[in-house]
């Protein structure tokens, strides 16, 4: 598949989320099959105005490529002067997402994000500025509209298309609906209908089984995965393998806890012990979902403030498992 003139290995993506998809998790992801990453959302003013804690959402590894930056803002000026001077000069950022889809209050109150749904003009304006400038392929994320009583997603798709980006991400629900309810896959299938430019679809991939219906159904071009990566990196090997016909490989036990390690020593390489360890607690949370005992282990967690002492918990418990199973 090709987004603009950036050749990608495959149709499976990693989502941007906030908080979720740093450095650390995008490496994993990249070498656990997915086709492309995306960085968690970066404000635009934030670059702008060279906040240091911005600029380091910025980082990127080389062992992530190809990868997305996702920006977010409002003013179709500063994000295209972000976009010219900051984005544009750097090698390592392959495409641009602009993100107009985030629910997030904080995000919405100031008009980024989802609230643009609400001016069509001005999503215009900001497309045709930033494309203007762009020498990197530009996608957008979107949702179906502000809520029920305004689904303006085909109209903004058509608007993206004529202002010359290169693909559209959809999720699958309303500003309103946050994450709740059930994505509507018909609206993301009436929207790669409705467009000659890739649609990507996203909402309610937890399984890999997921991923290949919805592509059946909408006939979407690709799948972005949010909230079913969580703890679950190998989703993107699974579904490769299935769309090869070959029969699904769940993680065992060993695998699960080895890639815990494996990135609580990845984030703390990058961010530091302190804090990697810390954001390390919430990962390690989703990782053990659903495992015998597991919410124990995650009580236990958020008191550890040491790396050794959080691998030598994670071992100690895979030894317990491992019992379970022999018993």
């Amino acid at each position: 598949m090709k987004i603009g003139n950036i050749n990608l290995e495959n149709n499976v993506f990693l989502a941007p989320m906030a908080g979720v998809t740093d450095k650390a998790y995008r490496i994993i992801c990249k070498e656990m099959g997915a086709g492309l990453v995306v960085s968690e959302m970066v404000s635009s003013k934030g670059l702008y105005y060279h906040d240091k804690k911005t600029d380091q959402l910025t980082d990127i590894d080389l062992k992530e490529r190809p990868v997305a930056l996702q920006i977010f803002g409002s003013d179709p000026y500063i994000m295209a002067e972000v976009v010219e001077k900051i984005i544009n000069p750097r090698e390592d950022i392959d495409i641009i997402d602009i993100n107009m889809g985030c629910p997030t209050p904080k995000i919405v109150k100031n008009g980024d994000g989802a609230a643009l749904l609400k001016n069509p003009t001005l999503i215009r304006k900001i497309l045709k500025e930033i494309t203007k400038v762009s020498n990197k392929p530009v996608t957008l994320k979107i949702r179906m509209g502000w809520d029920h009583n305004s689904l303006n997603g085909i109209e903004v798709g058509k608007i993206a298309e004529e202002g010359g980006i290169s693909a559209i991400t959809i999720h699958g629900r309303t500003k309103d609906m946050f994450y709740s309810g059930k994505a509507n896959w018909d609206f993301i299938k009436e929207l790669k209908e409705s467009l000659n430019i890739p649609v990507i679809g996203n909402g309610d991939i937890f399984e890999p089984i997921d991923a290949i219906n919805m592509m059946n159904y909408t006939g979407c071009d690709a799948v972005a995965i949010g909230r079913g990566v969580m703890g679950n990196p190998w989703i993107f090997n699974r579904i490769k393998l299935i769309m090869k016909g070959k029969e699904d490989i769940k993680p065992s036990n060993e695998d699960i806890i080895n890639m815990a390690i494996k990135h609580l020593e990845l984030i703390c390489n990058i961010k530091g012990e302190k804090v990697g360890v810390r954001e390390m607690r919430k990962h390690i949370s989703w990782y053990l979902k659903g495992m015998k005992n597991s919410n124990r282990i995650k009580n236990e967690m958020n008191t550890v403030e040491s790396k050794d002492k959080m691998k030598e918990i994670l071992l100690n418990y895979l030894l317990e498992l491992n019992t379970f199973v022999v018993n």
